[in-house]
């Protein structure tokens, strides 16, 4: 997996969403769920998106697949869902559709948001990506529009050479703003 800057790896720690639409962000979390023993819920999280974002010609077999992998009893990749939410599920999976598994989705997701990713967030493994992560070198930037140099600009009075009055001195080429040119 690539090494993430440092602004990126933190904005994993905003939001579980900001994690999950990120693929370096989601496969480091892969990963840590792999230590859990819990990556199976990622997985079908990932396979109901591709469900769902997927063709319509694939959906009979995708949803077969999807169940066969992560609902099915002894299922190899079994996640675990409330009985309510399986009803609710297996029902749905008489007619499939590409949004049957929404239910079951949010389910793992709303698992994983609190379970997980906390646990993820405090891991030595975060803490590790965020050490070893890349900090970009910052171009130098002025804060303020006013705080830029203009490329063309006449100079202050006040850094004119003065007259022997103490009056400056004014620039003698081009016209004067009063001067119409008479």
């Amino acid at each position: 997996v690539a090494v993430p800057t440092k602004l990126r790896v933190e904005r994993w720690a905003f939001s579980f969403q900001e994690l999950l639409e990120d693929p370096v962000g989601r496969a480091h979390f892969m990963d840590f769920l792999g230590t859990e023993f819990s990556a199976e819920n990622l997985s079908f999280w990932e396979a109901c998106e591709e469900l769902r974002h997927g063709g319509q010609a694939q959906v009979r077999a995708t949803v077969d697949a999807i169940y066969q992998q992560f609902l099915a009893p002894g299922a190899a990749r079994w996640v675990n869902i409330d009985s309510r939410t399986m009803e609710r599920t297996l029902e749905g999976l008489r007619q499939p559709h590409r949004y049957v598994l929404d239910e079951a989705q949010l389910h793992i997701y709303m698992l994983m948001k609190k379970d997980s990713y906390p646990r993820f967030l405090k891991s030595a493994a975060y803490r590790d990506l965020l050490a070893e992560a890349v900090v970009p070198p910052e171009a130098k930037r002025r804060v303020f529009p006013f705080m830029r140099k203009p490329l063309h600009a006449s100079p202050s009075p006040a850094l004119l050479p003065a007259s022997p009055s103490g009056e400056p001195v004014a620039a003698t080429s081009g016209p004067e703003c009063g001067d119409r040119g008479t």
